[in-house]
């Protein structure tokens, strides 16, 4: 017999968020989130709160929980699509149709007793969270910015009568055998013919970095984005929350800023060292040793994650991403890095894509979001 419960406690949300740190304990791919930030989903630090709806569902079996998934209203979302989409995120269960099947039984009850007529996911509150199932790459180790899930998750939502709506693929990039002198030239012409120039970050602090241009990049993603499945735009206070999300791991010598005549941000790339075995071994939590695994990881990375990377559209055919690119390049000589993981690139985002032929690439993963009618 399968309950399905509303998180309400105290005490049901610490198990919402422990489940999955049980599931997939000694899996050697799976990363946690850091476990604050997950706590703090429940509460009004949560800034999206503002802008969206949420609901919360565990399965228990046998008096155990078996089973989760959250709802996400993204009212800003409907309003500009004219839609009645709910979004599903955070679903972990065991292997087991009937769990499955309830939980997303109640949630589709949920939807339609307010109104709406899809469901959709696992998609996040926005873009920047961590989104899309895991449908190749079972046997690679998960970035700290996205989910690891177990194979039979496909096949328990496709049971319940989810399709496919869109996939994101993701890379392995290394440098190549030879280096490339038409990507350096193209940088530098595009410099040239833009009036642009690199901000030096170098006597700058982090918190100084973020200050002076987090507004400018936070337009850049905007304007990028804004026509890629599931954005919406970014209030200041969810800019703020996204940006304390990613200080923790901000290292500037992977951070890239593409200025024009009048010091306007027109372009960045955001790499973060890989915190993936840094947060493993404590479940997310931020203790002293993960406090320490973390510092290591932060300042002398081997992997990185491309984490953001964006050039305002009046720039894109004029060479600015072959600056990024670039420095992408100067980035792995002089760090030693391995390789650089590129996370999501939509399928259908053929110009992303494609930039990628600068380097030697593997591509490794496949994430899919699925629809269902109501």
């Amino acid at each position: 017999m399968i309950k399905i419960k509303q998180v309400l406690t105290k005490k049901d949300r610490k198990e919402f968020v422990n489940f999955p740190l049980r599931l997939y304990k000694n899996n050697p791919y799976f990363v946690p989130p850091i476990y604050m930030d997950e706590m703090s989903v429940f509460t009004d630090k949560n800034a999206y709160l503002k802008t969206c709806d949420q609901v919360f569902f565990l399965a228990e079996k046998d008096g155990k929980t078996v089973g989760r998934i959250q709802g996400i209203v993204q009212k800003v979302y409907n309003e500009m699509n004219s839609e009645k989409r709910i979004r599903f995120t955070r679903f972990d269960c065991i292997d087991d149709l009937e769990v499955s099947t309830a939980l997303f039984n109640a949630l589709e009850e949920y939807a339609k007793a307010n109104g709406f007529d899809t469901v959709c996911g696992p998609l996040g509150y926005s873009d920047l969270e961590r989104e899309g199932l895991l449908i190749e790459g079972f046997e690679e180790l998960s970035t700290y910015e996205e989910q690891y899930n177990y194979s039979y998750y496909q096949k328990h939502i496709e049971n319940m009568g989810y399709e496919k709506e869109i996939d994101w693929v993701e890379y392995q990039v290394m440098l190549p055998d030879e280096p490339n002198e038409k990507l350096k030239r193209v940088s530098e012409h595009a410099l040239r013919l833009s009036n642009l120039h690199l901000a030096d970050l170098s006597k700058m602090s982090n918190a100084e970095i973020i200050e002076k241009y987090k507004d400018g990049i936070f337009h850049c993603i905007d304007e990028c984005y804004k026509h890629l499945y599931g954005t919406v735009p970014f209030d200041k206070d969810s800019m703020e929350q996204v940006v304390e999300g990613f200080k923790i791991a901000v290292n500037k010598d992977f951070l890239i800023i593409v200025l024009d005549e009048n010091e306007n941000v027109v372009a960045f790339a955001l790499a973060l060292p890989s915190l993936s075995k840094a947060l493993q071994k404590s479940g997310g939590r931020l203790t002293i040793p993960a406090i320490f695994r973390l510092l290591r990881a932060i300042k002398k990375p081997e992997i990185i994650d491309m984490a953001l990377i964006g050039v305002l559209p009046k720039y894109q055919s004029k060479g600015v991403n072959a600056v990024a690119l670039q420095s992408l390049v100067e980035m792995f000589k002089k760090n030693n890095l391995k390789y650089c993981e590129t996370n999501l690139n939509l399928e259908t985002n053929h110009q992303v894509q494609a930039q990628w032929k600068y380097f030697k690439v593997r591509q490794h993963k496949r994430r899919r979001a699925f629809i269902k009618k109501l």
